[in-house]
């Protein structure tokens, strides 16, 4: 059996989508455990504080030449103490930037399981400066796979066509370099001056708005903001003010009016259109909704229990006729369509918990336990909603992950060429659009289906 091939030089970074889901999707493959992603439409207190977020993820559009960085020239040469300890890697690769941002953001949290490959990544790159990070992050093949396949084959086929774009340029420019200097031509100033205007337009043509990723995280006390492209490494936002390091309460309090600053400079833009969202790591929900079924299963068996014991000739009569119905399915879900076996449990003090429910079930008095059971039952009821809701969330997610990495160039190729095959290609392309939407009009009902072929 033939030894696999190693990955000498790798594969560009293709760009992917700043949605919720794609973020969700890439840690996960990365190996974190036990975390979401999701979209944050405010930075009240309302929107956050129910969430505790470990950390946020800020992306916005840089507008032609402006600089993400240009705000921190004062302070490029000072080196704060405090920022040794946080793990920080400057942005190296343009198109690398979603996995920089989100790495700077998890390598600093604090109580999450980042995997182990994470782990033995952060270890490897503990004593490094932050450039070599960032060059540690480009190199790493997990990070660039986990993105790519995240990624439109479109996209993934625009990083070839740049990668062999910039070959080609270095190519020219090495041979230009080596070539015997051209004989020196006097201009006059109209040519000069045409010159410029010209290769100012073509660089005004080719120049492409760019998204730039900030990520925000309560470390050592203190709330950093992370710029890959700040050469100066972590900016100290403030100090939370806790008695305790690593505590999250009460940092979104310092990290919100400088989130504010930035929306509100977004917004004063000439856009039509909202260029910036905001994404928060929390704690993955299903996880939390889980557990509490399996809890109130566990719950409902030790008060079943006890009512056996109590009243030996039989209890059913004694709850509500419709919670007895309905006990059955209250604790089945779609993965788990047993309601009577025990499922798997995700928090690490979930014995606990429960040894502490039986023992004041044990504890409980005789005329209390037909209303804990009706209690148990409906508290099932909303638990069981909750749990259904993500896996619904989750669907909707693979089945968006699914449309957007599959490949639908090869069939529009074989479509079209079947059109040109066929001789209807030219009718096609010649056909006005007033003329098809007329046809479309005076079409009969047994027409209809064929609306679906039109060409848009």
């Amino acid at each position: 059996m033939s030894a696999p091939s190693l990955d000498l030089v790798g594969e560009p970074f293709a760009v992917i989508e700043s949605d919720p889901g794609v973020f969700t999707t890439l840690i996960r493959k990365l190996g974190v455990h036990g975390l979401e992603v999701v979209e944050l439409y405010s930075v009240e207190p309302f929107a956050t504080d129910h969430l505790n977020p470990y950390g946020l993820i800020f992306c916005y559009l840089c507008e032609g030449d402006e600089d993400p960085t240009s705000e921190f020239e004062a302070d490029e040469g000072f080196d704060d103490p405090d920022a040794r300890s946080i793990w920080f890697a400057n942005q190296l690769s343009d198109d690398a930037c979603a996995s920089q941002a989100i790495l700077n953001v998890l390598l600093n949290c604090k109580g999450v399981d980042i995997g182990s490959v994470l782990r033995e990544f952060a270890a490897d790159t503990a004593e490094m400066s932050p450039v070599m990070r960032g060059l540690a992050i480009s190199n790493l093949p997990l990070i660039r796979a986990a993105q790519n396949s995240l990624a439109r084959p479109a996209d993934i086929r625009g990083a070839w066509h740049a990668l062999a774009a910039s070959a080609v340029e270095s190519a020219k420019s090495k041979a230009k370099a080596t070539a015997s200097p051209p004989s020196k031509k006097r201009k006059t100033t109209a040519s000069s001056s045409r010159s410029r205007r010209k290769s100012a337009s073509a660089r005004s043509e080719e120049r492409l708005d760019a998204y730039h990723y900030i990520g925000y995280v309560p470390a050592q006390g203190r709330v950093w903001e992370l710029n890959g492209l700040r050469s100066a490494g972590p900016l100290d936002v403030g100090e939370i003010d806790s008695d305790n390091p690593t505590s999250r309460a009460g940092w979104m309090d310092l990290v919100r009016p400088v989130l504010q600053q930035r929306m509100q400079t977004m917004l004063q833009s000439e856009a039509e259109h909202i260029q910036y969202n905001l994404l928060a790591i929390v704690d993955d929900p299903y996880l939390r909704a889980s557990d509490e079924l399996e809890m109130l299963k566990r719950e409902r068996a030790a008060i079943e229990r006890r009512l056996d014991q109590c009243f030996a000739e039989g209890w059913s009569d004694k709850v509500d006729p419709a919670l007895l119905a309905s006990a059955s399915e209250a604790f089945a879900t779609t993965l788990r369509p047993s309601a009577q076996g025990s499922g798997k449990v995700f928090a690490l003090d979930f014995g606990a918990r429960k040894m502490e429910k039986e023992l004041a079930t044990l504890d409980m008095p005789e005329r209390k336990l037909v209303p804990a059971w009706e209690s148990c039952v409906r508290a099932a009821l909303s638990a069981k909603v909750a749990v259904e809701e993500e896996i619904e969330k989750s669907r909707r997610a693979q089945a968006d992950h699914v449309r957007r990495t599959f490949d639908y160039e090869p069939f529009i190729r074989e479509f079209i060429t079947s059109l040109e095959d066929e001789g209807l290609l030219d009718q096609v392309l010649e056909d006005k659009p007033e003329a098809r939407a007329g046809a479309q009009s005076g079409l009969g009902p047994s027409s209809k289906p064929r609306a679906k072929t039109k060409r848009r």
